[in-house]
């Protein structure tokens, strides 16, 4: 991929069902700027309203997946006012990584390159990750003196355990994609030139799924990551019901009963 500047801070395409998000500043490893964050969010809100769009791609163009902040404008923000400059955590930050994990469809990641920061913590806001081979990922906050953003604080833990993630948090030591597979951060880990089809292939797999199942599996995880029993069974029984009402379910026990591959329609 190219690592020259190219066009709008944020790609948004379109294939059938599928849209792919791209952030697009490869020569500064797609450092988040105010205008790349704000497009960012403008796009995921776009692409989770659009009815026809089933499942969505992320990724980076060039090198790096994402490096976190661009720490040439946080340094900007912090000498014109520090009690200003983490503003960009509500106004950016946060509700990007709701968009991606209350996205009412799936994400999936294609990490063509390093994760770092907040940039993790986008990655880890998506539903499934693919990963280039030797692609390199780390917290990076505490080197610079701060906590995690970005929903990493959850995240982190809900994907590796607190022991882990208190150490990656702690300590920023750097970790593989191969370590990542094997810790179930990512479900594959392949060549750099096939992240982008590999990632592609599992998105339109999604986009012909149960869509409306899946915004309902994504709601029911991230309410029992946090939720007492009782509450998780209620919202399981509330869930079922409404898909009971879909033809996505009628139309797949029929299939079922007549031996065919079912079609889902996402309603």
């Amino acid at each position: 991929m190219s690592t020259e500047p190219s066009g709008p801070a944020v790609r948004l395409e379109r294939d059938g069902a599928v849209a792919t998000v791209t952030l697009n500043r490869p020569e500064r490893r797609n450092a988040l700027t105010v205008e790349l964050k704000e497009a960012l969010l403008a796009a995921l809100i776009e692409v989770a309203g659009d009815a026809e769009v089933r499942a969505v791609l992320l990724t980076g163009n060039g090198k790096s997946f994402c490096v976190g902040q661009d720490l040439g404008e946080h340094a900007e923000a912090l000498r014109a006012d520090p009690a200003t400059a983490f503003d960009t955590i509500t106004a950016h930050y946060s509700p990007i990584v709701r968009a991606l994990a209350e996205m009412p469809k799936p994400v999936v990641a294609g990490l063509n390159g390093g994760a770092v920061g907040a940039g993790l913590g986008f990655a880890l806001a998506c539903d499934l990750r693919i990963a280039a081979a030797g692609a390199s990922f780390a917290t990076a906050f505490a080197a610079i003196g701060l906590t995690a953003d970005s929903g990493l604080s959850a995240s982190l833990a809900h994907a590796v355990g607190a022991a882990r993630a208190g150490e990656l948090l702690l300590l920023g030591e750097p970790f593989t994609a191969e370590q990542a597979h094997g810790w179930g951060l990512v479900r594959a880990v392949v060549p750099p030139d096939e992240v982008l089809p590999t990632a592609l292939e599992l998105t339109q797999r999604l986009a012909a799924g149960p869509t409306a199942a899946y915004a309902e599996i994504k709601k029911g995880l991230a309410l029992g990551a946090v939720s007492p029993l009782d509450r998780v069974l209620a919202a399981e029984h509330a869930a079922q019901a409404r898909l009971g009402l879909t033809g996505d379910h009628a139309g797949a026990v029929e299939a079922f009963l007549a031996k065919r591959r079912p079609t889902f329609e996402g309603s």
